[in-house]
């Protein structure tokens, strides 16, 4: 609480929404974001991995009946929503899902936990979870943009796709008016997949430290079921992202 560590309540919130960072202006790194999202990532894709080498034809066990329900549901998706070969499309839609819902469930973790951790260590800021940092979402949303940019030339070619650029949807003889729509569109798509994202859990986290401010009794009042009810938004971020990735990818890949 910011009354038992001696900080007022803005102090508190600014205390809890600052990175560890590393160096100066654009040259700065995020570093408990890297460490964070790396280390969870060979947790949990780790024990996906762990769990496949032991998969048998059998009957599952419960873990494994668990990932097996996880792959039904993105593959599910997959043949739904992507209307080309989905070779990497599969997995691709398996890794976002996965980790974005696990860097999400980080919020489910006590305020005051980790800070007190990493306090006792001599470390003073540490934000929790990776996908408040508006520098991760727009790195993982950059990533989905050359993707996207891969698939209009490995389908369509680079003349094609020149072509499509150029020509719709006005025509050859408003070239320059298409252009411009299309720079407009394909960047509204990483910047729509970052702020998404970004927005929703940075309001939770908000809505986390604001509880954590009141007095013990409506901590336990308040925080349950906004836990509960957020786990409710951890899951729908991270299908929406994983789902927008594989619409823009099916678009990427169908010609005009």
């Amino acid at each position: 609480m910011s009354e038992s560590s001696g900080l007022t309540s803005s102090e508190y919130i600014h205390h809890h929404l600052t990175n560890l960072v590393s160096g100066q202006g654009f040259w700065s790194f995020d570093i408990d974001t890297m460490v964070t999202s790396a280390v969870l990532g060979m947790i949990v894709f780790g024990f996906m991995a762990s769990v496949a080498s032991k998969a048998t034809a059998g009957v599952p066990g419960r873990v494994q009946a668990a990932v097996e329900i996880l792959l039904e549901m993105v593959q599910t998706q997959v043949r739904d929503t992507f209307h080309g070969e989905s070779g990497m499309v599969g997995p691709l839609a398996l890794t976002i899902f996965v980790w974005v819902f696990s860097l999400n469930a980080l919020d489910l973790l006590p305020v005051d936990l980790v800070p007190l951790l990493t306090g006792a260590v001599g470390i003073e800021h540490w934000k929790v979870v990776p996908t408040t940092d508006p520098n991760h979402t727009f790195a993982m949303s950059l990533t989905v943009f050359f993707l996207i940019m891969f698939y209009n030339i490995k389908y369509k070619k680079f003349g094609g796709f020149t072509r499509e650029v150029l020509t719709v949807p006005f025509g050859a003889k408003m070239a320059p008016f298409n252009f411009l729509f299309r720079v407009i569109e394909d960047l509204a798509k990483p910047v729509s997949l970052a702020l998404r994202l970004f927005g929703n859990m940075y309001a939770g986290e908000m809505v986390f430290i604001l509880i954590a401010l009141l007095p013990p009794y409506l901590q336990w009042m308040l925080g349950a079921p906004w836990a509960i009810f957020h786990i409710l938004i951890i899951t729908l971020q991270a299908f929406i992202f994983m789902i927008l990735t594989i619409i823009y990818l099916s678009m990427a890949q169908e010609s005009h």
